[in-house]
């Protein structure tokens, strides 16, 4: 059983960050900016919209499981230093929790929820540019946070 442990922590996380990263990526790329050529209040309805379903979808679980598998990895490899690929388990859990997970809770969540506050965006044109701006650099963290941590989820497959 724990010789299956560490391969299966990795092959998840690498998949469960490939899966973020897509989607990060998605909202980088044209998501907002779609939403941001749109009037501002249908753009924030829409954006609030996005909100509300993606905690009610498989979204949540799995952020909430790669991250922990990921802080499981960076511990793993931190406890067994000397052994081929724990580096990269241990960059791979920091860059995904610091970079994506932190990132989500201490400024794009935060940007939700006073998107939210807000309120219908009648006169809010400029909270929804702020909001577009910031929300959308903090997303591309994110994206690539995602991607670097599952390329060293790859590495240390490999090296394993």
């Amino acid at each position: 059983m724990r010789t299956f442990l560490i391969p299966g922590l990795l092959w998840f996380s690498a998949i469960g960050c490939g899966l973020m990263a897509g989607l990060y990526y998605a909202f980088s790329t044209f998501i907002m900016a779609a939403l941001g050529r749109i009037a501002p209040a249908s753009g924030m309805a829409a954006m609030n919209a996005i909100n509300v379903d993606i905690l009610r979808s498989s979204f949540l679980p799995l952020f909430l499981a790669t991250s922990i598998a990921a802080g499981l990895l960076a511990v793993i490899g931190a406890l067994r230093w000397g052994e081929p690929g724990a580096l990269a388990m241990i960059a791979g859990g920091a860059i995904y929790l610091l970079g994506m997970f932190g990132v989500t809770v201490f400024f794009n969540v935060p940007l939700n929820d006073a998107l939210v506050a807000a309120g219908d965006g009648t006169g809010s044109a400029g909270i929804w540019a702020r909001y577009l701006k910031e929300w959308t650099m903090w997303n591309h963290v994110r994206t690539l946070s995602s991607i670097a941590a599952l390329a060293l989820y790859i590495a240390a497959l490999v090296q394993r």
